[in-house]
C-alpha cells in the first residue's frame, strides 16, 4: 500500500469520524430546540442526577462550536461547560487522523509519488 492510499484512507476515515460527531451534535441541537414540558433545563446540559447539578439548573442558553464539535451551555452570570452530546473520542480521533493524512501525502511526495501516478 503506498503513502498516497494511506493519506486517502486516513483522510476518508477522519471525514467519516467528524460527520459521525456531527451527526450526535445536530441530534442534541434538536433536542435541544424541542421545547415543551420536559424542556428546562436543556436536554443535553443534563448529567445524570442533575436535579442536583447546580450548573445545570442555572442553564440560560446554548452555542455550538463546529471546530472542534462541542455543544456549550451558557449559564446564567456569563459562565459555561462543555455538555456530552458529542462523544469523547471524536476530536482527537479526527485531529489523529488528519495528522496521519497530511504526513503520509507528505511522505508520499518525498517518496516521489507524484499526484498523476496510479494507485496501484
Amino acid at each position: 500500500m503506498s503513502f498516497r492510499q494511506l493519506a486517502t484512507a486516513a483522510g476518508l476515515a477522519a471525514l467519516a469520524l467528524y460527520l459521525w460527531g456531527l451527526l450526535q451534535l445536530m441530534g442534541a441541537i434538536m433536542s435541544a430546540e424541542d421545547g415543551g414540558t420536559d424542556s428546562s433545563p436543556l436536554v443535553p446540559c443534563r448529567p445524570a442526577n442533575w436535579w442536583y447539578d447546580e450548573r445545570a439548573l442555572s442553564v440560560t442558553d446554548y452555542s455550538v462550536d463546529f471546530f472542534p464539535l462541542r455543544f456549550v451551555c451558557e449559564t446564567k452570570g456569563g459562565g459555561s461547560f462543555v455538555a456530552d452530546a458529542v462523544p469523547g473520542y471524536v476530536n482527537p480521533g479526527v485531529e489523529v487522523l488528519a495528522l496521519v493524512a497530511v504526513g503520509c501525502r507528505g511522505a508520499a511526495l518525498f517518496q516521489g509519488e507524484r499526484p498523476g501516478d496510479r494507485l496501484t
